[in-house]
């Protein structure tokens, strides 16, 4: 493991509202147009189907009563592929859209808009998709890969606030800084120059510092890089971490004092990669591990075995006085998705619950719930702190390995209880982000904010539940000018 401080550069980042990306407005060609209405792509139908233009809306009709004190803007980030793929198409795979409700306490506006990443501008500009997917990876033409990159940058899976800064994050890529007001984009940040690989989607921010804690793994070493970045953006440490291979490492947690990384057998070939082939494959017999290390990156890991699995997203972790973390998330026992030419396993995530004794050298693993659920999400003022309360995205039903998120379950995790709202039999929603109440005094006053859409009627909403009241569902349900699509991760933005 090696560690260094992190220098001052000379290449600065977009300033702050200055858009760099091209932001005019986006035109398709009929071909193209033509081209979707082919598509018979599973995850670019129904509930996935891309929306194909950009709008504003305001005076949004409300059904319920807005909470005065919910003021500011709900932002999710998802897939939207601006092009119909000519080759295999994976979930991952799409330009990002971000959607947005802001909300001012007595009416709501939305505005949605693609992020302009370079890859996406230059198919674009060609009329034509220049990448391939996860699913079936090539090599695009050189011109692109000299001007672009072998891969396309979709920043479509998470969207973050830091350092003053919006930011669209996808695992494998920088982070990509949006304008907060207007969506535009403003191109890549690397801290100041200082981030030169990829940056997770889910990145934490210790409560005590403000420090961004994050990490990026790479197919080739080192496999894993840790970082720390002040409040302020400047990027404080780098910490290589020594790996066997390289593995697909989607989420991570904190405590206190320390980072946690589950090093989980779903593995990278990179020759598989450069001949085209599917390069994630899920090799439980290399088996699996935990690793704690210091929060900031010094001192060596402490790794302990544990019994294979997948875990897309954490809950929220904590530390006792004496020294046992305990760790919360949604775990599969195989990797539930695919990747090219093997079937997803035949599995769901549910929510456990590993105890984790570095002195001791034991993991413990219990399951909390046996329903199937994902997108766990918390007050995140409680980051790596103990928490009561946690927030898990429910599943309906299960089609051809395909979730339909449907409901959210409420946890009480002192009292090991849960309560649930689902929405209507033909609706299904996405991950709650907690939007704290600014007068609140307690860990759960606040509202949860999540968009749901009506499939036989082609509608969304953007539903706002009282998070001491989940089971009553929405306090507030308001009425989007458009569908949205299924989406991963998004944020509440507090006004000002």
């Amino acid at each position: 493991m090696t560690q260094t401080a992190q220098p001052q550069t000379t290449e600065p980042d977009p300033p702050h509202g200055e858009a760099d990306q091209g932001n005019d407005e986006l035109s398709m060609s009929d071909g193209a147009l033509a081209d979707w209405s082919r598509c018979e792509v599973p995850h670019l139908l129904g509930q996935y189907r891309p929306v194909h233009d950009e709008i504003d809306a305001d005076r949004l009709e409300v059904i319920g009563e807005l909470p005065p004190a919910l003021v500011g803007t709900y932002v999710r980030n998802g897939p939207n592929p601006l092009l119909a793929p000519s080759g295999a198409y994976h979930l991952f795979d799409g330009d990002a859209m971000l959607h947005g409700v802001r909300l001012d306490g007595s009416g709501a506006a939305y505005r949605n808009r693609w992020v302009r990443s370079k890859g996406m501008l230059a198919e674009a500009e060609a009329g034509r998709p220049l990448f391939s997917g996860l699913a079936g990876f090539e090599l695009p033409p050189a011109d692109v890969v000299a001007n672009v990159g072998m891969m396309k940058n979709t920043a479509n899976t998470h969207v973050i606030s830091h350092a003053g800064r919006m930011l669209a994050l996808m695992e494998a890529s920088p982070p990509t800084e949006i304008d907060p007001d207007s969506f535009a984009t403003l191109g890549e940040f690397s801290f100041g120059g200082a981030l030169s690989g990829p940056m997770t989607a889910h990145p934490k921010v210790d409560p005590a510092t403000g420090n961004l804690c994050f990490f990026g793994y790479s197919p080739v070493p080192p496999y894993l890089r840790y970082h720390v970045a002040s409040p302020d953006g400047t990027l404080l440490s780098t910490t290589e971490i020594e790996l066997p291979r390289p593995v697909m490492m989607h989420d991570f947690v904190i405590t206190e004092r320390h980072a946690v990384f589950f090093d989980l057998p779903a593995v990278f070939d990179l020759t598989a990669l450069m001949e085209g082939r599917p390069f994630t494959r899920w090799e439980p017999e290399l088996g699996a591990r935990v690793g704690v290390m210091n929060l900031d990156g010094t001192g060596d890991v402490a790794w302990m075995e544990i019994d294979p699995c997948y875990v897309f997203h954490f809950l929220n972790a904590s530390e006792g006085a004496d020294g046992v973390i305990d760790v919360v998330g949604c775990r599969s026992s195989a990797l539930p998705v695919s990747f090219g030419d093997q079937a997803p396993a035949d599995v769901s995530p549910t929510l456990h619950r590993w105890r984790i004794d570095p002195a001791a050298g034991r993991v413990s693993d219990e399951q909390l719930d046996d329903r199937p659920g994902d997108f766990p999400r918390i007050n995140d003022a409680l980051t790596g702190r103990a928490n009561r309360y946690g927030y898990v995205g429910l599943v309906r039903d299960v089609v051809g390995g395909d979730a339909t998120f449907a409901g959210v379950a409420a946890w009480d995790l002192e009292r090991s209880e849960s309560t649930a709202w689902w929405c209507g039999p033909y609706e299904a929603c996405g991950e709650a982000a907690f939007a704290p109440d600014p007068a609140g005094t307690s860990e759960n006053d606040g509202w949860l904010t999540t968009f749901t859409t009506d499939l036989a009627r082609d509608l969304s909403y953007l539903d706002i539940v009282d998070a001491r009241d989940v089971a009553a569902g929405p306090v507030a349900r308001v009425k989007l000018p458009r569908r949205v699509p299924f989406g991963f991760h998004g944020n509440w933005f507090a006004e000002g």
